[in-house]
């Protein structure tokens, strides 16, 4: 990765190395450059958010609280408009120091022995996309076309139970054509 890219991030590093054991806390101001630090194409436009990162230092590990607050613009899957969406959410990891980098347990993360700091990006990151929702709505669309919205909106079809699936012979017909071809 070159280097200006890596020095972007490492804004992100929390460094514990200096610090006594203990609670520390450490706030980030998260905008449009930090997700452009991502590669993914964004949901979302203008976000504004303060990341507030809670460290509690003990000897033999750190436990990380990020918590994320703010705004960010979505657009109504239903009017087009944009509107403020509000960012809400916190998540808790635990890092401990082994021989290498290993993120592979979901909330536990170890770190090498050797690191005297700890990049929380992608944890910030992942905060604030856990809270955008699937479904985009914005506040001004009335309760009236939401009710219409979800009468015409494809429901998840609960799948018959195994047993008594009863198959339907024009079905068996179209399988048997479908399986010669």
């Amino acid at each position: 990765m070159h280097t200006h890219f890596m020095d972007k991030l490492r804004n992100y590093d929390v460094s514990f190395s200096g610090l006594k054991n203990g609670k520390h806390v450490f706030k980030f101001e998260i905008d449009k450059s930090f997700f452009q630090l991502f590669d993914t194409e964004q949901e979302f436009t203008n976000p504004k958010i303060v990341a507030d990162v809670f460290l509690e230092k003990h000897t033999t590990f750190l436990e990380f609280e990020i918590k994320v607050d703010g705004t960010v613009e979505l657009i109504c899957d239903l009017t087009n408009e944009e509107f403020d969406y509000p960012i809400e959410n916190e998540i808790g990891i635990l890092v401990h120091f082994g021989e290498e980098y290993d993120d592979s347990n979901e909330d536990v993360i170890t770190i090498p022995a050797s690191d005297h700091a700890f990049n929380v990006a992608q944890l910030i990151y992942e905060n604030v996309q856990l809270s955008i929702p699937m479904k985009k709505v914005s506040p001004n669309v009335s309760d009236e076309d939401l009710e219409i919205l979800n009468r015409f909106s494809p429901k998840d079809i609960e799948e018959p139970e195994e047993e008594e699936h009863e198959s339907d012979p024009r079905w068996e017909a179209l399988r048997k054509l479908k399986d010669n071809n």
